[in-house]
């Protein structure tokens, strides 16, 4: 357990380890396979150096934005996040909450612990909410409406998701795994967390998947759950199903998991607002690009016509900035976020993104620049690109 008080992602990542049961920790800190995405993630936005610039006038750096209509403190918006009920007391109403405070997107899950209205209740802005396209359309179309009822007007489309990734650390836990040798293993890890007992498993019920209760009955039940959404897991579908969803959204859509120029391209002609550059946090195919290797590659005309947010491995406002300078229009986080609400509640998630804030207006005020909208490549500089000239 880390002393002192907890102050990067990295402080409240370690918090968390110490607080979840082991399988919680690693079903939130894992990825698949042999975890090279996972690793690439992370590591590739340190292969831009940021530019320092010196004797320019930043007494009034501005770290304001617009993401899809949204007015934010800083172009970031918290990701979906599975369970996240789990890792902290009514988890998605308390990350709602904060990003509400401060002037955030919260993206509520599919499959959250809290419902829409539970959510709905806690913050006192919109929220977004995260969808995938399930084999009975009946259900997606019931959730759209009740999400419309909810005042939600930004659509997260999770497109990645054909099959569920093959994480290893979640089957060392045994989830997904019946008998009891499984079911031995996640008690001895939950009795071994008694704080996590008292607070979440005792004080944070009930504990049901609540965007899907009212139309799924296994919805109050993990473990029957599990394996109701993965008959529901649609490897049928295709674009032919975004037209579909698009003639019944009428709010902003953004697709999630999209981390081709050709499938971005595509989305852009269906109608879609924006999408999110992904590779689901390193969570579905491992050995896919790390997001910002990749993100420089789309084209200026798909940056016009798409609002471009990016997620996977960012750690800080000075990531926030390379996302901004390569290229997109604002970021989503979901395992930081994640840590600091497990590892330290509400305040704890607070004060992380107010620190990403003011670390993004350092980085800004120390790279000579003071509004979000003139961050550029002209920014950043690395072995493989030269320094971009000042017009």
């Amino acid at each position: 357990m880390i002393s002192g008080f907890p102050v990067s992602v990295a402080d409240y990542r370690e918090r968390a380890r110490w607080r979840l049961p082991a399988f919680l920790f690693d079903y939130l800190d894992g990825g698949a396979g042999s975890e090279q995405t996972l690793a690439a993630n992370q590591s590739d936005w340190a292969r831009w150096s940021i530019r320092q610039r010196v004797l320019i006038d930043v007494a009034a750096v501005d770290t304001r934005s617009d993401l899809l209509g949204t007015s934010c403190a800083m172009p970031l918006a918290l990701a979906p996040v599975g369970l996240a009920g789990m890792m902290a007391r009514r988890g998605e109403a308390q990350a709602a909450r904060v990003a509400a405070q401060l002037a955030l997107p919260y993206t509520l899950s599919t499959v959250g612990i809290c419902s829409m209205e539970e959510v709905a209740a806690a913050s006192s802005r919109p929220f977004w909410f995260q969808l995938y396209m399930l084999r009975d359309r009946g259900i997606v179309a019931a959730l759209l409406e009740r999400a419309r009822a909810q005042g939600v007007d930004t659509l997260v489309f999770t497109v990645d998701l054909a099959v569920p990734g093959l994480r290893h650390r979640d089957s060392r836990h045994g989830l997904g795994q019946a008998g009891l040798r499984a079911r031995l293993l996640r008690v001895a890890e939950v009795l071994a967390r008694p704080r996590w007992i008292l607070d979440v498993a005792l004080g944070g019920k009930p504990h049901a998947f609540g965007c899907l209760g009212p139309l799924v009955p296994a919805a109050h039940d993990l473990d029957a759950f599990r394996s109701w959404v993965e008959t529901q897991f649609d490897a049928s579908v295709t674009w032919r199903d975004i037209e579909w969803l698009r003639q019944r959204w009428p709010g902003k859509l953004l697709l999630k998991g999209i981390l081709d120029g050709e499938d971005a391209a595509r989305a852009a002609a269906l109608g879609a607002d924006g999408i999110v550059w992904s590779n689901h946090g390193g969570r579905q195919l491992d050995g896919a690009a790390s997001s910002a290797s990749l993100l420089p590659s789309l084209s200026a005309q798909l940056r016009e016509r798409l609002s471009i947010l990016v997620d996977g491995g960012l750690r800080s406002g000075a990531d926030v900035f390379r996302a901004l300078a390569l290229g997109a229009h604002g970021v989503m986080i979901g395992r930081p976020w994640a840590y600091a609400l497990a590892g330290a509640g509400a305040d704890g998630l607070y004060a992380l993104l107010s620190l990403w804030q003011r670390e993004l207006a350092v980085c800004m005020a120390l790279a000579g620049v003071t509004r979000i909208a003139d961050i550029g490549p002209q920014h950043l500089q690395s072995p493989s690109m030269p320094i971009a000239q000042e017009s």
